[in-house]
């Protein structure tokens, strides 16, 4: 019975495909899609569609465990009858990229009154929750928790016990099938007993711990942060009668590092002086720099339109004259209200935040942002000129040596943050690419910017695009969205050019050399000396990462300990088979410090004296030989003769 039971289940299997034969592919993957596993793939949600929700949302969050680092939530979302998906931002603004942590969202309850609703999480698409209101029910209790990282290996540190930075997009659940903008919601967070918060947000009342925010929407409240702490100053960076104010809010690991001298409270005004000079305009009610001075919590750069994110060392108000650190931060963010979220690409635009972003036109978007921010930090008197130039002549350097622009353009990067998780180490990054749509854009921006200057005799420059594209409608908030020919319109507008073939020569190519002529036009030229700028750029806010810099020599660079840091494709150090799992322990026989290398390279520019390294890679070790021959070499600007001088004495001048 059960051999003629088996061949009766082979004939009905048979029979069946023989059916499904009929109708093709398309048949058995319907048939599986409603009977297998697929069925619970859904993959889509609602389009969203431009109407109001019907009733505002609320939501709140305790932020006081502090020993624990968890943020615990509690939301009220009004709903009606049937099927209901709920979305956990994933593409978030300012990141570019599908980054959105839904990984860190735990214990999801969801209520009715007594009644618990099931929720099915979408086998597609992880960031989305689809679930069944019942008849009788008009509204949804939400209760979970955002579990941040407790150690720096987990992830960004935002919440210490001095001190958080809450980012709403971590703490919401939102109904699909509307846009951002369209759906209404009212949020509170309840703080350590003494904090102060500070936010774009418009606060409506404070009681016992808990902060009440005015009305507004679910895209404003998500580009709207907040930081907090035990120490935390608020200062203005306006006139008292200005209409659309701007100020700087610190937040410290200790109340001494609240303490600003007048010489840097100055430069802070004169960044937001000379950026009303640069655009003409502003485009918010007021405006928030959120500044954390901690070792504990983890440094951030992210923009929002009428505040950003700025998270640095304490070492920032220290050793001023020594090197910019990370005094180009706040400018760069600042800039961002106007480029990136007042004008934005129209590709990058999108109604919520679970439709995939296109990155296409980040050359400007950031690009550009990485220009400004770097000159108004020395108009402003952040950062000395010559602190300025030395920064240039490193990025000119990089990208002048950049070996993986051979296969990969400068346009191709921009997706870069739609590959993969941002802040992803690459094994190669000279030869992989990552963000370089950032610095070498600030190249190409110098370039355009002294062309303009060349071609006018001086009567125009880049700063006239800047008030043209960005200085339109002053007051308006809302984003102005633009396309490539918008771009080439604007610079076509400031002088006649064939600025299309300009920036697509730029952008597209596959050529080594880095786009120099900016500095050449300027009247400067790089060039390679054997000893290190005293202003020499580091990382300060992570000093086992500041790195001894060998990569214009060697082709590599060591943290303090040996380690290395980077490993340049096709130096004399990949040649030799180095990458950056090692760690240098001695050369030469000797125990390894920078200056013992440093003297091997300068040793052998004769061939004599074979540098010897022993490295070290988990357990085992061994002794790698590179014979360089081409000396210490590190980038620094020179003047060319008989040129003028467009760079000092015009593009970083301090505008009156």
């Amino acid at each position: 019975m059960t051999l003629l039971k088996s061949l009766r289940q082979r004939f009905a299997c048979l029979k069946l495909f023989r059916i499904l034969g009929l109708f093709g592919f398309l048949g058995l993957f319907l048939f599986l899609g409603v009977h297998g596993p697929m069925a619970q793939a859904q993959g889509f949600v609602d389009q969203p569609q431009d109407r109001p929700y019907f009733k505002p949302l609320t939501l709140e969050v305790d932020a006081t465990d502090t020993d624990r680092r968890i943020f615990k939530v509690r939301q009220v979302i009004p709903v009606q009858a049937g099927k209901l998906t709920l979305l956990f931002p994933r593409f978030l603004p300012g990141q570019h990229g599908p980054n959105g942590a839904v990984q860190r969202l735990a214990g999801l309850q969801i209520r009715a009154g007594n009644l618990e609703i099931p929720w099915v999480r979408d086998t597609v698409d992880t960031h989305a929750f689809h679930l069944t209101v019942p008849a009788s029910v008009s509204e949804l209790e939400l209760q979970f928790q955002s579990l941040s990282p407790v150690q720096r290996n987990g992830g960004r540190t935002v919440m210490t016990r001095a001190m958080l930075n809450l980012q709403w997009e971590a703490v919401v659940l939102y109904p699909a099938g509307y846009y951002a903008s369209a759906i209404p919601i009212q949020a509170r967070v309840r703080l350590p007993n003494g904090w102060t918060q500070a936010s774009a947000l418009r606060v409506e009342r404070q009681q016992d711990q808990w902060v009440h925010y005015g009305a507004t929407n679910l895209e404003t409240l998500v580009d709207s942060p907040l930081f907090a702490g035990a120490h935390l100053r608020r200062v203005p960076l306006d006139p008292i009668e200005a209409s659309r104010p701007v100020a700087l809010n610190i937040v410290a690991d200790e109340p001494a590092l609240l303490q600003i001298s007048d010489e840097h409270l100055s430069a802070h005004r004169r960044l937001v002086e000379q950026a009303d000079r640069l655009f003409g305009a502003r485009h918010f009610q007021k405006y928030d720099f959120l500044l954390a001075l901690s070792d504990q919590m983890s440094g951030i750069g992210l923009e929002h339109h009428e505040s950003s994110e700025n998270g640095v060392s304490t070492r920032y108000f220290k050793d001023w004259s020594k090197s910019a650190g990370r005094r180009e931060l706040l400018p760069h963010e600042y800039v961002h209200s106007w480029n990136g979220k007042f004008r934005r690409p129209e590709d990058l635009w999108t109604p919520h935040f679970n439709l995939p972003m296109q990155n296409s036109l980040l050359w400007l978007y950031e690009g550009q942002t990485d220009y400004w921010g770097r000159v108004l930090a020395v108009r402003s008197g952040l950062v000395s000129p010559e602190q300025s130039r030395d920064t240039l002549a490193r990025l000119a350097a990089v990208f002048e040596t950049r070996s993986g622009r051979l296969w990969r353009n400068l346009q191709d990067t921009t997706l870069q943050a739609t590959m993969g998780p941002r802040g992803e180490i690459n094994d190669w990054p000279d030869w992989q690419r990552n963000a370089d749509y950032y610095g070498e854009s600030t190249l190409i921006w110098l370039d355009a910017d002294t062309l303009i200057r060349e071609k006018t005799a001086g009567a125009r420059s880049l700063d006239d695009f800047a008030r043209a594209f960005f200085g339109m409608e002053d007051g308006r908030v809302k984003p102005l969205l633009y396309r490539f020919d918008d771009i080439v319109s604007a610079l076509n507008g400031v002088v006649a050019h064939d600025w299309a073939a300009f920036l697509r020569t730029r952008l597209d190519n596959h050529q080594r050399g880095a786009p120099l002529d900016g500095l050449t036009r300027s009247g400067w030229q790089l060039r390679w000396t054997e000893t290190p700028s005293p202003f020499m750029p580091d990382d300060e806010d992570d000093p086992t990462r500041r790195a001894d810099n060998y990569a214009f020599s060697l082709g590599i660079n060591l943290r303090k300990d040996g380690s290395i840091q980077d490993v340049l494709w096709e130096s004399p150090a990949f040649r030799a088979g180095m990458n950056r799992a090692l760690q240098v322990i001695a050369v030469n026989g000797q125990a390894y410090k920078p200056e013992r290398l440093s003297a091997a390279i300068t040793a052998n520019k004769t061939g004599t004296q074979p540098i010897a390294l022993l490295v070290k890679e988990g357990e085992f070790y061994r002794t790698v030989a590179i014979d360089y021959r081409g000396g210490l070499r590190y980038p620094s600007l020179a003047r060319i003769p008989g040129t003028e001088e467009r760079l000092d004495a015009g593009i970083l001048a301090t505008r009156k």
